[in-house]
């Protein structure tokens, strides 16, 4: 039809090559994250090089300078599926939905528990990320305040129920949210998921509504 550019005649195939093609290109950044993720675990962030990163996931040096550009936007692409396979997002909503105090203290609890469950790796890389380019520590505080302003939205959800100032109460889940007391508690000293779970509900409870744990 005269006037109709070419990108809306594209055919149907033609489309399917197109989306094909961002299959496999995002295929190919997966394999690097979690190539690049592995390493930061086990060397450390400033000791993994690109080359290595490369040589992990099986490609050219210049397929991971393609996908990515540099270094720390793997790591950001990495913070990201950390958060997808958290469900922290859909953590936070519920907990924000929540009608009930007593359940959205629950709800806090989980969504830290699922941050350190599958990613205390990725919490401890940004500890040690922290001290390198200007560029990474902008990325990297970036990520964190927009996690304290998620955990912010939980407790604001709550805010006439706290028995303490909104400041305070924010400041205590924030401190709970402390890699070291993860570390101290459930690497070093032995403690379960479970156990941590409800020692925090224990805490949020007490800290936020000035009394026992729920349910």
């Amino acid at each position: 039809m005269t006037g109709v550019s070419d990108a809306v005649k594209t055919p149907p195939e033609g489309r399917a090559r197109s989306t094909y093609r961002q299959e496999q290109a995002q295929a190919t950044r997966d394999r690097i994250s979690a190539a690049a993720r592995r390493l930061f675990a086990a060397d450390g962030y400033r000791m993994t090089t690109m080359t290595a990163i490369a040589r992990e996931a099986g490609v050219a040096d210049r397929t991971v300078y393609s996908a990515f550009g540099a270094k720390r936007e793997i790591l950001s692409a990495i913070c990201e599926q950390w958060l997808e396979d958290a469900h922290a997002r859909e953590l936070v909503g519920a907990a924000v939905a929540a009608t009930g105090e007593r359940e959205t203290v629950a709800l806090a609890a989980r969504f830290l528990r699922s941050l350190f469950e599958t990613g205390y790796d990725v919490m401890r890389l940004f500890d040690a990320a922290m001290a390198e380019d200007p560029e990474t520590r902008a990325l990297l505080r970036a990520k964190l305040d927009g996690r304290n302003q998620v955990m912010a939205l939980i407790v604001d959800s709550i805010k006439d129920r706290l028995t303490v100032p909104l400041p305070v109460a924010q400041a205590v889940y924030r401190a709970l949210a402390a890699v070291g007391v993860y570390q101290e508690l459930v690497v070093e000293s032995g403690w379960s998921i479970d156990d941590y779970e409800q020692w925090l509900v224990t805490e949020l409870s007490r800290q936020w509504l000035g009394g026992p744990a729920g349910p």
